[in-house]
């Protein structure tokens, strides 16, 4: 009777693993597009970082295929990778279709529409200003965001749990919290001793009322039986809030601060283009301004990656929060 090792019948280690045909299609059309690239001419003025794009897309080329080919040393990477299969093979084709449109026969007006090798210029020769932008972006969505979230945080708990304070507030809430942010701009200025501080209390109003009511409406939701129970076993009113309503409206406070960070995402595009002068929507008037068009794109660009990676971050940190309703809102 043949034997078999334990290493031999472990999935994706054989020697004689399958080969990724998706990997392999991807790689294809990674591969084809450099060519693309490389040998078509292009139309009109020669585009600079044409020969870096084409090398970009043959490398990537190059390692999929090695990665397509061994799977089983490279077993991890391709289970990554395989529910990205259709993207990786997606992603060439629209870079190609972008870059012939714009780049090869132009049929979109420069410079009102940039091919690939413009974005790659403006990373590369502009990333000074650009990181600065995005530094600045950053530290005054943090504050905004953290004081916005904090205030609407104790707003929703003080609502949620006290019918005298909710009494007081919830009025004011109704009326304060629809008002868009943005139409608050010229009093926040006249009251605010600088445009940073005012821009950062527009942020905050934008993330403070869903925070309020997303807490508000989970603290409200509590089950009255947990409250029994806890009062049964001796609880006090301190540990009625702090140990069984703020933990049981954790769900709801970071489906508000969900969508608080993106409403606050919206005001801080207009924030900065009103007086602050540094940041991505300062950046973008700048280059709106000077007809610098891909410089524009590469800061929307930025500013889509920045959005995603903090609300993935924010997921992340949800999902170690709370771990028994891990995948429960998708993202």
């Amino acid at each position: 009777m043949p034997t078999y090792s334990l290493e031999q019948s472990r999935p994706g280690t054989s020697a004689h693993a399958p080969a990724w045909r998706a990997g392999l299609l991807a790689a294809l059309a990674w591969i084809v597009l450099g060519l693309f690239t490389e040998l078509y001419p292009d139309g009109g003025k020669p585009w600079p970082y044409t020969r870096e794009l084409a090398v970009a897309g043959v490398a990537v080329g190059a390692l999929l295929v090695l990665i397509a080919l061994l799977p089983g040393p490279f077993s991890r990477v391709v289970q990554r990778l395989r529910p990205a299969g259709a993207w990786l093979v997606a992603l060439p084709l629209l870079l190609g279709l972008w870059l012939l449109v714009t780049a090869k026969v132009v049929l979109l007006p420069v410079p009102f529409f940039a091919p690939p090798q413009a974005l790659i210029e403006v990373f590369l020769d502009d990333w000074p200003r650009l990181g600065e932008s995005l530094l600045h972006s950053l530290w005054l969505l943090l504050n905004g965001v953290v004081l916005g979230g904090v205030a609407g945080f104790i707003a929703g708990v003080a609502i949620g749990w006290s019918h005298r304070i909710g009494y007081w507030v919830h009025p004011v809430l109704r009326i304060l919290g629809p008002v868009p942010s943005t139409a608050l701009l010229p009093i926040c200025f006249f009251f605010f001793p600088s445009s940073w501080s005012a821009s950062v209390f527009l942020i905050a109003l934008a993330t403070w009322f869903p925070v309020t009511v997303l807490t508000w409406s989970g603290v409200a939701s509590v089950d009255k039986a947990y409250y029994e129970v806890a009062r049964t076993l001796g609880a006090n009113s301190r540990f009625l809030v702090l140990r069984v309503a703020i933990p049981a409206a954790l769900p709801h406070v970071f489906v508000g601060l969900f969508m608080g960070l993106g409403a606050s995402f919206s005001v801080l595009v207009v924030a900065e283009m009103m007086g602050v002068k540094a940041g991505l929507g300062w950046y973008l008037q700048w280059a709106q301004g000077w007809a610098a068009y891909a410089n524009m794109y590469a800061a929307l660009l930025v500013m889509a990656l920045l959005c995603s990676g903090l609300i993935t971050l924010l997921f992340i940190v949800r999902d170690r929060v709370l771990s028994w309703q891990k995948g429960a809102v998708k993202w």
